[in-house]
């Protein structure tokens, strides 16, 4: 009984509150702050606030709510190792046999060693004096008063 005048007053509130917002011609926000306010005595008169507060003092069901949180717990471990394990033993050996496939090129004779394998060639050094140092030194210039 005191859930139902809480949230009959709740909402007598923010009906108040909207035919301010109204006043002062913010007509959407006042339907928005009237449609939040009915909701909960549309709680109050479905049925929802009285099962709530039978369900808060139920040990019953807080021992439900344990029992569906076990569950959930049990089913996201499973799903977890099911993602790091790689699933049943046949998708893991079709997973092992399919990377094995994959490491060596098509025409290649040895599998390949991935892009950091070789160190990378230098381009030759050009002298100083050449027109593409003046380049260079442009954008040294460039980026230094950048601070980078």
């Amino acid at each position: 009984m005191i859930a139902e005048t809480v949230c009959s007053a709740v909402s007598a509130a923010g009906l108040g509150i909207a035919a301010v917002t109204a006043y002062r011609k913010r007509f959407l926000a006042a339907a928005r702050i009237a449609a939040y306010s009915l909701v909960p005595v549309g709680l109050v008169m479905t049925g929802v606030v009285g099962w709530l507060a039978d369900t808060a003092f139920s040990p019953t069901a807080w021992a439900g709510f344990v029992v569906l949180g076990g569950a959930w717990l049990l089913f996201m471990t499973t799903r977890a190792v099911e993602r790091r394990g790689g699933g049943t033993r046949k998708e893991r050996k079709a997973a092992k046999a399919a990377a094995g496939r994959e490491a060596v090129a098509p025409a290649a004779s040895a599998p390949s060693l991935g892009p950091g394998s070789r160190p990378a060639a230098r381009p030759a050094a050009t002298p100083r004096g050449s027109s593409s140092s003046d380049d260079f030194s442009d954008i040294e210039a460039i980026l230094k008063k950048h601070g980078i």
